[in-house]
């Protein structure tokens, strides 16, 4: 039976979200520079995850997570920005940035712990 992984199913309808929004943005507003960084950082937490899951050792599992959780926060960075400069809608970073705060608990979660077992 396999294990359900919230991290990992997380992080993959995240990134399906971000590329909608991407999508609307560069049609839409005609936004591009903002929503290629937000693009790149919110596809790359579960890129990222895929690595950690094949993990070489420990200590390169943590590095990765932690790369995952550096990922997480520019991309609410970005999510931020764009609300403040109304390229989103309140309603459009409220669909949007739990998922975000989501995957960094989520990860922080995950660094804590595995550091307590090492």
């Amino acid at each position: 039976m396999k294990k359900h992984n919230v991290i990992k199913e997380l992080s993959f309808e995240f990134a399906v979200t971000v590329i909608a929004l991407y999508k609307t943005l560069i049609h839409s507003k005609k936004e591009y520079v903002m929503s290629k960084q937000l693009l790149r950082s919110g596809k790359a937490i579960g890129a990222i995850y895929r690595e950690a899951e094949h993990a070489e050792s420990a200590p390169d599992f943590i590095h990765k997570m932690a790369m995952v959780q550096k990922e997480c926060n520019e991309t609410m960075y970005w999510l931020e920005l764009l609300h403040r400069t109304e390229y989103i809608t309140l309603d459009q970073f409220k669909d949007i940035y739990p998922s975000a705060l989501s995957l960094m608990k989520l990860s922080t979660k995950i660094i804590t712990s595995s550091k307590a077992r090492k």
